[in-house]
């Protein structure tokens, strides 16, 4: 029986298609995130060190990767081409993709506690007004930052529900791996060109 794949749509810098060419494989660098998002780079690494870690406990990673690449599950989802960028239609084992919901991504990204559903939402915003918090953004920077290492780790661990999706056919679900082999590839796409 063979393994499952499926179809990936992920949108990248067209230099990495020398990246491709030379090594065969495609991963995400450090250095490029940093670039990319230029001041704020420390604030998403930082997140992205988290997901990272979450990640590979669900899916083994390479040794010299750092990060995963974001990819869209549908077509209509993928980010188009723009001048500089090329877009890979992957077809990839479905055991080596990471599902998660993109939607609940903010909240890591803006470091604030991801409730399971609206009851919960309600109760932790009775819980942050129980202990005197009218800000749920200043945990780690701001006011409130090293006077609640609880509530740090209440945060954090909450998270994890970026994870928790019902189905592929809920609205931003994503598909992260952690390379993108040459066998992978099955279409480029280039600027002014169809995804």
């Amino acid at each position: 029986m063979s393994e499952k794949m499926v179809r990936l749509y992920t949108r990248q810098n067209e230099k990495t298609l020398y990246q491709l060419e030379r090594d065969d494989r495609v991963i995400n660098v450090r250095r490029y995130v940093e670039l990319h998002f230029g001041d704020i780079a420390p604030l998403f690494l930082d997140s992205y060190d988290w997901f990272t870690r979450i990640a590979e406990k669900m899916v083994p990673k390479p040794d010299d990767v750092k990060a995963p690449i974001w990819c869209a599950i549908r077509r209509e989802d993928c980010l188009p081409p723009i001048p500089g960028t090329v877009v890979y239609e992957l077809s990839v084992p479905e055991k080596e993709v990471i599902y998660f919901s993109d939607l609940k991504w903010d909240y890591v990204l803006n470091r604030i506690y991801l409730p399971k559903d609206e009851r919960d939402a309600a109760a932790y915003k009775q819980h942050l007004k129980d202990i005197g918090v009218t800000n749920g953004f200043e945990f780690f920077e701001g006011r409130y930052k090293g006077f609640y290492p609880d509530e740090i780790r209440r945060i954090k661990d909450s998270w994890k529900r970026v994870f928790e999706i019902g189905s592929l056919e809920e609205s931003g679900v994503c598909g992260n791996i952690w390379e993108i082999r040459r066998e992978c590839v099955r279409r480029i796409v280039r600027h002014g060109e169809e995804v």
